[in-house]
Formats: structure tokens, C-alpha cells, sequence
């Protein structure tokens, strides 16, 4: 539990707070901003700060604008920053952009906002969607007395009931982000895969569902390792819509999802991954001022797959001059203010390679001095690729059950895409 909740700009000055136990004086804000400003200055900046008087400050940083909690207690801070997290989708959901002006332009609609999401200093409901149909902006304020939804009052607090449609589906994406870093003689430094389950939910009623993985520790618990391949999540963190107690038990997924878009779980997976799409630059340098490379770019996908809007954005020195490209797949296009070169591939098939050469004038010392030392930021490398996963999650079933006995159509694709996808140069 919170003591209070204060909205600060960025000289810390309050602009909104709430109180909800009495147990801290307002000047614990100007205590709050001199211990920041002191770590600052040491380098030691951290998310949760204690004072010597007994209250701890767990803050976060968004736009122009410092949201802090404060308690006496010994609080669960994971609990607090999830909260203020929370906060800041609302307030996005209200207001688009979470800004001094925009809180100072709408400070009723956030006063009555800081009353339902917490009481007494206990996180409550933070479901946008159900929050917006009892407290509404002034442009859809209605005169007439709304009556609070029953998911406030339901133990489902982020779906209503009597939701109907004509057609019941369920979509689900499972979406991989490869984080990548490959050195210049081609081996890999770092990589990971950060993964989402991403649910569009067009159902009827208070419907139950039920996702089945290919998760490596409920095949072991079943017996049935070995069989076929399963896959080891790691750090998963889950909608608050999954019962986790059902899932600790024995590992099924089973939920009452909320109306519309979400995010059902995410996970990672620290896993030696090699290159999708590789790239290799040689440099030369025929004269002083003058620079080539030659760019070579392979997919290490199976045959049957294809990388789509490959994008590989090769750095240039920032007084580049005159480039002349050549590319054997795509179009190329150099971008000044990025000081780089864009190479798109619309279609990148497994199997293929494609080369680009390009030379350009380099009147610079200095620029030429920092390419020979090795200053030249890594080559990125953008993508997408439907229908497959590095992790080789799979989805094995997702069933919806609801008393009134519907069938509901389970759609289910699968995405790879580039997170953090860096290839450093020669």
C-alpha cells in the first residue's frame, strides 16, 4: 500500500496529488527531489529511493512529467511500479498524450480517476476500458447519471457482462523480437528473443478459454519429454485476466479475457540464435577520398520461408558525398540525416543472397580517420517473417468454453520480427 501519490514536473513542483492515509507531510516531495538530484550527480540513479525519516519514494519518469509513490510501510515496490505503470496506460487511454498540459487541461477527470484506482492506498481496478464508461471526458459526459459497470463490482473486474456478437472469434499472434549482436568476423555476441501473445477477442457472454504450449516442463511433468520439441520459457509474466495458482499447478493457461485487444503473456529466451539474415561489408579504399563497399546479404531461413520489408541500414561517414549504389535485389537509398544507406528488400526468400556496391567521396580527414579506427556504428537490419518462430512455441489448443454453449473460431498466426538486430563492421 501507498501513503500518497504526487504528479510532479520536472523541477518538482506538485502539479496533482491525493492523499490516502495522512501519514506523510507534502514537504516529503522537496526531500524526494534533493535526494534525486544528489544521486543524479553521483551517478547512482535508481527507481526507489529511502529517506532517513522512515519513507521510501518509488518513482517514474514519462515525458515532462515525475509520478511518485510514497509509503511508510514496507511496501511490495514490483506491485507499486506495475501500478504506476498502469496509471500512465490510462491516462494515455484518456488523454492520448500523458503531458504537464494535458493533466493540468483535464485535472477533475484525473482527480476522479486517483479515487477508483486506489483506495485507502491499495491498488484497485486499472482496466481503461472499463474506467471510461463511468468516467467519461467532457465531450462524452452524459447528463443523465451513469450507473458503474458490473465489472467494478465483479470479481472480472476488466470484462463486462452482456457483451454479444453475431460472430464469436478469438485471434491470437504469437510474436518474436530476435535481439541480436554479431561482431565483424561473423560470431555472435548476444542474442535473445523476447516473445508476446497478442489476443483479439471478439466473444459473447463470460467465456472460459484455455491455451495449450509446447511448454518443455509441463511435457516433463505429463511424461512425455522427448517426444516432440517443446520449448523453455523464461521470465513469463502473464495478464492479470490468467489464474496463476491454476498455472502453478499444473502449467494450463486458463483465463476469462477481456473484450478487444491484448497481451495474454510475454516471455524471453536466452538461446544461442544464428544469423537469419546475415550481412557482410568489405571496405576499400582505392584512393584517399574515395571509399567502396561491397555488401553482401544472405538468408539462413529454410527454403520455404521469407523475410518480408527487409530493411539492412548501412552507416556511411557523416560527410559522405555523391553515393553510387548497385543493388542486385531492391532499391537503395541514402538518407543524409541518418547518415546511412537503406537497402529494402521487399521479399527475401530462404536460401538467397543479394549484393550491393556502393562508393562515395570522402573530402573529410576526420571522417576518414574515424572509419580507419573502427568508429563506425553497427549495420541494423529490420524484417519480418509470417508463419514462423525462432523459439518454435506452438500453439497446441485454445479452446472457449461458455454456458450458452457457442462455437467460437480460434485464429492463430505466427511472427518473427527484428528487435534489436545490430551487425558490426570490418
Amino acid at each position: 500500500m501507498i501513503s500518497a501519490l504526487f504528479i510532479l514536473d520536472v523541477k518538482g513542483r506538485v502539479i496533482i496529488n491525493r492523499d490516502y492515509r495522512g501519514d506523510v507531510s507534502p514537504k516529503c516531495v522537496e526531500r524526494f527531489m534533493n535526494k534525486l538530484n544528489e544521486l543524479e550527480g553521483d551517478s547512482q540513479l535508481a527507481p526507489i529511493i529511502y529517506d532517513e525519516a522512515g519513507v521510501s519514494y518509488i518513482y517514474l519518469t514519462v515525458s515532462n512529467l515525475i509520478l511518485l509513490a510514497v509509503t511508510r510501510t514496507n511496501t511490495n515496490v514490483a506491485s507499486v511500479v506495475v501500478f504506476l505503470n498502469r496509471l500512465v496506460d490510462v491516462f494515455k487511454h484518456y488523454f492520448h498524450e500523458v503531458e504537464e498540459e494535458s493533466l493540468r487541461d483535464n485535472f477533475v477527470i484525473v482527480y476522479e480517476l486517483l479515487d477508483e484506482v486506489m483506495d485507502h492506498g491499495y491498488p484497485q481496478f486499472t482496466e481503461a476500458k472499463i474506467l471510461s464508461e463511468f468516467i467519461k471526458t467532457d465531450a462524452y459526459r452524459m447528463e443523465s447519471v451513469v450507473k458503474p459497470p458490473m465489472a467494478v463490482t465483479n470479481a472480472v473486474h476488466w470484462r463486462n457482462e452482456g457483451i454479444k456478437y453475431s460472430k464469436n472469434e478469438v485471434f491470437l499472434d504469437a510474436i518474436e523480437s530476435v535481439n541480436l549482436l554479431v561482431n565483424s568476423n561473423g560470431s555472435v555476441v548476444h542474442s535473445e528473443v523476447a516473445g508476446v501473445l497478442r489476443m483479439r477477442v471478439f466473444l459473447s457472454g463470460m467465456p472460459e478459454c484455455k491455451l495449450g504450449l509446447n511448454d518443455k516442463i509441463l511435457f516433463q511433468n505429463q511424461g512425455r519429454a522427448g517426444k516432440q520439441k517443446t520449448v523453455e520459457l523464461e521470465d513469463i509474466k502473464f495478464h492479470q485476466c490468467v489464474r496463476l495458482a491454476r498455472f502453478e499447478n499444473d502449467r494450463t493457461i486458463s483465463f476469462i479475457p477481456p473484450d478487444g485487444n491484448f497481451d495474454l503473456m510475454s516471455y524471453r529466451l536466452s538461446q544461442n540464435i544464428k544469423p537469419l539474415i546475415s550481412v557482410e561489408c568489405f571496405v576499400d579504399k582505392p584512393s584517399r577520398s574515395r571509399t567502396e563497399y561491397l555488401v553482401q546479404a544472405r538468408s539462413q531461413l529454410k527454403e520455404r520461408s521469407v523475410a518480408n520489408n527487409v530493411e539492412i541500414i548501412l552507416p556511411l561517414p557523416p560527410d559522405a558525398t555523391r553515393p553510387q549504389v548497385k543493388a542486385s535485389q531492391g532499391t537503395a537509398v541514402y538518407v543524409p540525416e541518418k547518415s546511412a544507406l537503406v537497402w529494402t528488400i521487399k521479399s527475401f526468400a530462404g536460401g538467397r543472397e543479394f549484393t550491393l556496391r556502393c562508393n562515395f567521396n570522402l573530402p573529410s580527414v576526420a571522417a576518414e580517420d574515424d572509419a580507419a579506427k573502427g568508429k563506425m556504428p553497427p549495420i541494423r537490419v529490420k524484417f519480418e517473417i509470417p508463419y514462423y518462430t525462432v523459439s518454435g512455441i506452438q500453439v497446441r489448443y485454445l479452446k472457449v468454453i461458455e454456458k450458452s454453449g457457442y462455437q467460437a473460431l480460434p485464429w492463430v498466426r505466427y511472427i518473427t520480427t527484428a528487435g534489436n538486430y545490430e551487425i558490426r563492421m570490418h
